[in-house]
C-alpha cells in the first residue's frame, strides 16, 4: 500500500507552522527580530533548533542510521502520539498490538479515539504473526511490536516479526526501547529492506538519561518528513539537545554502565530463583526480568514498606502474580535480595 493511502486526509493537506529558525536555516544571520524573543540571557533566550540537526548528526554515528531517518521527540511517548495522529483516523481506523506490552500504545489510542487490539503472546510471550495479522482488517493502519519487549523482557522471534513487516500493508512500530541490552541485530538497521516500519528507542534506558525526556524514531525520509511536519515546531529544548550531545560523546561510560547492568542480571536472576517466593523467572534480554511469585500483592506492599520499589504487573494480561523488577546497583540488588530473604508470608 502507498504511504499516501495510509495518511489521514487532513494531514496530507495540512500545511505545517514554519517557525522562524526553518525560514533562515543555512543563511548566515546573526540579527534575530523576527520570533519576538528577548535579546537578553544570551543562549537561553533563543529558540532551539526545531529540527535538531546537530544532534541528530552525533545520533546518526553512533545509532548507524542516517540523520534525514531520524526523528527526535518528547519521549518516545510523542512518536507514539504522533503515529496515531498521522494514520489513523478516530472513530474509524483501528491498531492491533501483542500483549502484555507498553501501555502507552494503548493509552494513546484512547486519547486519540482509536479503537486498539491486543492479541495474547503465548505461553513463552512469544507472538504469533498469524494471529496479529488475522485480528487486523482494512481499517487497521498500524502494529505496535515491542521487541525486548515490556513488561516481559524478552526479545520476540525475529522470523515472525518479519513476517509481519512482509506481509502486513500497514505501518509497523518495533519498539527497541531495550535492544542495547539484547545481542540481537537492531531492526533500525533494516529501513531499506521495509519502507512501513517505524523503529523507536530512547536515551532513557541504556543511555540513563531518563530525565531529559528524548525519544528516537527512525524511518523512511518520507515518515520521517510526515513527523517533522505535524509535531510541535520546538519540540525538544535546548537543555535536552545538549545533555544528549554530551553523553553521546562518552560512549566507554554507556559501555561500563551496561557491562555492570548485565553482570548484575546474572547474578541477581539465580538469586531470585532460589528464593521459597520464587515460582518462576521467565528469560529476560533487558535490563529487567519478570518474576511469577506467591503473592504477588502482598510481597509488592511488603516492599514497599521497606523503601523498595518494584512494579506489580498481577493485573496485566498473561502475567498473573508477577513483579517486574529492574536491575539496580549492586547495592541496590543486594537490599532488594536481603528484604526478600526475610519475608514471610
Amino acid at each position: 500500500m502507498k504511504l499516501q493511502e495510509l495518511v489521514r486526509p487532513n494531514i496530507l493537506r495540512l500545511t505545517p507552522y514554519s517557525c522562524a529558525r526553518n525560514e533562515f536555516n543555512g543563511m548566515n544571520a546573526h540579527v534575530f527580530l523576527d520570533a519576538n524573543e528577548n535579546p537578553y540571557n544570551a543562549n537561553l533566550n533563543r529558540y532551539p533548533d526545531p529540527l535538531q540537526e546537530d544532534l541528530k548528526k552525533e545520533i546518526a554515528k553512533v545509532k548507524g542510521v542516517p540523520a534525514e531517518n531520524i526523528f527526535l521527540g518528547n519521549g518516545s511517548d510523542e512518536a507514539i502520539d504522533l503515529i496515531y495522529r498521522i494514520f489513523c483516523e478516530p472513530r474509524v481506523d483501528n491498531v492491533v498490538a501483542i500483549a502484555p506490552t507498553y501501555g502507552m500504545y494503548e493509552v494513546c489510542a484512547d486519547i486519540n479515539d482509536v479503537e486498539y487490539r491486543p492479541v495474547l503472546l503465548d505461553e513463552d510471550f512469544q507472538l504469533d504473526a498469524d494471529k496479529l495479522l488475522e485480528a487486523c482488517d482494512a481499517h487497521t493502519k498500524v502494529i505496535w511490536i515491542c521487541s525486548p519487549n515490556n513488561p516481559t523482557g524478552n526479545l520476540l522471534e525475529r522470523q515472525q516479526i518479519e513476517k509481519v513487516l512482509t506481509t502486513f500493508q500497514g505501518i509497523v512500530v518495533v519498539d527497541e526501547a531495550y535492544s542495547d541490552f539484547a545481542q540481537e541485530r537492531p531492526f533500525r538497521y533494516e529501513l531499506a529492506n521495509y519502507p512501513n516500519i517505524i523503529v523507536l528507542n530512547t536515551f532513557s534506558k541504556a543511555w540513563a538519561c531518563a530525565a531529559i525526556r528524548l525519544g528516537m524514531a527512525f524511518a523512511s525520509n518520507d515518515i520521517i518528513s510526515l513527523f517533522n511536519k505535524v509535531k510541535y515546531p520546538y519540540n525538544v529544548n535546548l537543555l535536552t539537545q545538549e545533555k544528549a550531545i554530551e553523553i553521546l560523546h562518552s560512549p566507554a561510560k554507556i559501555q561500563q554502565w551496561l557491562s555492570i547492568i548485565t553482570t548484575e542480571r546474572a547474578h541477581l536472576l539465580p538469586a531470585i530463583g532460589e528464593l521459597p517466593i520464587c515460582q518462576h523467572i521467565y528469560p529476560t534480554d533487558s535490563n529487567f526480568f519478570l518474576v511469577r511469585v506467591t503473592d504477588a500483592d502482598d510481597i509488592y506492599r511488603y516492599l514497599v514498606e521497606r523503601g523498595i520499589i518494584v512494579r506489580n504487573r498481577n493485573r496485566v494480561a498473561l502475567c498473573g502474580n508477577c513483579l517486574r523488577i529492574t536491575v539496580g546497583t549492586p547495592q541496590e540488588n543486594c537490599e532488594l535480595l536481603s528484604a526478600l530473604r526475610q519475608y514471610k508470608s
